[in-house]
């Protein structure tokens, strides 16, 4: 199953598959998924992550398989079913999953995000609900899943320490971001960067009103001289705040960073068309530094 649905730029909406995993249904974002292959016999890797089913070797590229099962401790997978192979975080990695429904076009605004009595914000991996025609979907954190894995797949705050002594500026920056334990850790990066004037938001929707109103006060030149923003977020996702951001004559000129597990070349190009300054994938928190440097003119 190929997935090649492309949606319109800046519409708030996205595309998410409905997966099933031990009889409940589950969802993942179209954009990460590179194919849908049946399941095949993988190869064992010797003290590998429980999660981790082995190794196999589609058209000659080599390929992780991850058992979702174990990750949502419902045991343990058995061969059969199918294999979503998804590209995020410049990793391809393939789920095993039991079955596939079919894709679902929502917009941001449907998605529920997960309250404190379903998962925490550090240790859940769920990243939204949607419902469908009576049906709870969960939207999964394959982001969080690969990164509790393996560590060294998330941001790599250590690239900060390799940028040496800094001088701290009080230029205010925008971050809209939805994870709480994502927020954190690129604030705490550009931080120890010198940028101390962080203004936060969890989503796009929250980013734009605070825009909104630094733009009617007349406060814009002082209180935001840049925007970075995830794409997947409730509410209002980063190309839609991109889209609204560069198309206001009161606001455009404000430099955008996308910074997302989703940069790709079909990402990249959206990005672009929408008037995003500047597009990185997540790990990337070292080169991010140096891109706001660069559009501050530091």
């Amino acid at each position: 199953m190929e997935t090649k649905i492309l949606l319109e730029n800046g519409t708030n909406e996205l595309e998410v598959l409905e997966f099933v995993v031990d009889g409940n249904s589950y969802g993942i974002n179209v954009a990460k998924i590179r194919e849908i292959i049946p399941y095949s016999p993988v190869t064992p890797v010797p003290n590998a992550h429980p999660s981790v089913e082995g190794i196999f070797m589609p058209r000659d590229a080599m390929i992780t398989a991850i058992d979702l099962r174990n990750c949502l401790q419902r045991g343990q997978s058995q061969p059969g079913g199918l294999f979503i192979i998804t590209s995020f975080n410049k990793l391809d990695i393939a789920f095993h999953v039991d079955s596939v429904i079919g894709i679902h076009r929502v917009s941001w605004v449907d998605i529920i995000k997960p309250g404190a009595t379903v998962t925490t914000a550090e240790d859940g991996i769920s990243t939204g609900i949607i419902k469908i025609d009576g049906k709870l979907i969960i939207i999964l954190d394959f982001e969080k899943i690969i990164t509790d894995i393996n560590p060294e797949t998330g941001l790599k705050v250590t690239e900060i320490e390799a940028l040496g002594e800094r001088e701290s500026v009080e230029v205010p920056i925008l971050i809209a971001e939805d994870s709480s334990l994502l927020r954190k850790l690129i604030i705490d990066s550009l931080k120890k960067a010198g940028y101390d004037n962080i203004i936060k938001a969890e989503n796009g929707e929250e980013a734009w009103e605070y825009i909104v109103k630094c733009r009617d006060a007349g406060t814009l030149e002082r209180d935001v001289h840049l925007l970075i923003t995830d794409i997947e977020m409730p509410l209002m996702d980063g190309h839609r705040l991109t889209k609204l951001v560069k198309s206001d004559d009161a606001t455009k000129h404000i430099p955008v960073i996308i910074f997302s597990s989703l940069v790709n070349e079909e990402m990249r190009r959206k990005g672009e068309e929408l008037g995003a300054d500047a597009q990185l994938s997540k790990p990337e928190i070292g080169n991010l530094v140096k891109v706001i440097d660069q559009l501050l003119a530091r």
